[in-house]
């Protein structure tokens, strides 16, 4: 249609008056199911020139994104797309591909609706082109949440794969509180009933007493045993958002180093991660780096003797599509035996440790589609690391015509 149209327009002059209505009604009838394919389709488009102004635009791309006016606005003042996005992320994300003349980019962001809930968009950048020229470009935005809970779910199921040793773990720690209360009340109904046969002569002064507090103590114990295990076996509510993981880092690095400093060992923070941005929860993720934390302070202290300058460092960088997150401390290490367990429930070698603090460590990273890794010495420190996937971002650039 569109050569047709062209060829007689270079004859209009020749046509008659019948014949320019009904090539109109053509160019109209065409031009409309052009507009009704671009309401249909399930993504959000925007089309826009060299300068980011909006040339056309389907009604999802409004639903899609936080615009601070309304599209038809936007077309008719001339502004440029960045300047009526509320999103400063997305907006700064518009605004770089403009000044560095990006003609293809995608990247993911977390936007909060009207309501409260939080999306996952992809924004995708393509070039314009009209007879081998760049005119403009093509702005898709794919609602990705769907996926993205998808994929939470998957975790959580496997996840639930490691219940089973969870529970063996929990009924092999009731068991010893279990039979030191059987013991103890043994004892005390004992006590009770050699009284009643020696003419109520009650036995030495806090003997029962001494009993029972003991139970007690178990009891508490118990108590513990229980909430711990239900906090291990909770699924992780993750309320993941695209976050910088450096902004965080170092604001947790700011609260942890007068503790360090007050037992005398250093703390050093290296980011390298360029600004880049992974799915997060910031208090679990919060969560992580201060149990990691806290371990190192642990194994700082008990290595004090050592000689050595006690040091925690953090270090973050970019590996391929991935962001790497180093935690480091030249404290006491750990045996062959007890890196392969760390991860285990219940497993734990503080004298009051519950054994779930590097458990909860684990089911969190891998809610955030992470893995850890650990690797250690006695006497010389030990080596966590943390790899998150980092969302998928292309970049390139078309030959500026001269």
């Amino acid at each position: 249609m569109r050569g047709y149209v062209k060829r007689v327009t270079q004859k209009a002059e020749k046509l008659s008056k019948e014949q320019l209505l009904g090539l109109l009604d053509a160019v109209a009838d065409e031009n409309e199911s052009l507009y009704s394919l671009l309401e249909s389709l399930s993504t959000g488009l925007i089309i826009v020139n060299n300068d980011f102004k909006v040339i056309r635009n389907n009604t999802i791309a409004e639903s899609r994104l936080p615009f601070s006016v309304h599209l038809e606005d936007m077309i008719t003042q001339e502004q440029p797309l960045w300047e009526c996005i509320e999103d400063e992320e997305i907006s700064d994300f518009l605004k770089d591909c403009y000044a560095k003349e990006i003609t293809n980019s995608s990247e993911d962001f977390s936007v909060v609706t009207s309501g409260g809930s939080v999306r996952f968009i992809t924004i995708t950048i393509s070039p314009l082109m009209h007879n081998c020229e760049l005119c403009g470009k093509i702005i898709l935005i794919n609602d990705i949440t769907e996926k993205r809970n998808q994929d939470v779910l998957l975790h959580r199921m496997e996840n639930l794969a490691n219940l089973t040793n969870l529970a063996a773990g929990m009924a092999h720690e009731i068991k010893n509180p279990l039979g030191a209360i059987s013991i103890h009340i043994q004892l005390v109904q004992k006590a009770i009933k050699k009284a009643r046969e020696n003419e109520n002569i009650l036995p030495p002064a806090k003997f029962v007493e001494d009993h029972i507090d003991i139970v007690n103590e178990e009891i508490e114990h118990l108590n513990k045993l229980v909430m711990d295990f239900l906090l291990a076996v909770r699924p992780v509510k993750a309320s993941l958002e695209l976050k910088e993981p450096d902004k965080l880092i170092a604001a947790l690095v700011d609260f942890l180093k007068p503790e360090f400093k007050k037992e005398g060992f250093s703390v050093d923070f290296k980011a390298e991660g360029k600004g880049k941005r992974i799915m997060l929860d910031e208090k679990l993720f919060r969560d992580v780096i201060m149990n990691l934390a806290q371990n190192a302070l642990a194994a700082l202290k008990s290595n004090r003797d050592s000689g050595k300058s006690g040091f925690f460092r953090i270090e973050t960088c970019l590996c391929e599509n991935k962001f790497v997150i180093k935690i480091s401390d030249n404290g006491c290490g750990m045996s062959e035996e007890t890196v392969a367990k760390i991860f285990e429930p219940y497993y734990t070698t503080k004298a009051n440790g519950t054994g779930l603090g590097m458990t909860m460590v684990y089911k969190i990273t891998k809610e955030f589609s992470g893995e850890i890794f650990v690797d250690s010495k006695e006497n010389e420190g030990t080596l966590f690391t943390l790899e998150f996937p980092v969302p998928q971002k292309g970049t390139k650039l078309l030959p500026s015509e001269n």
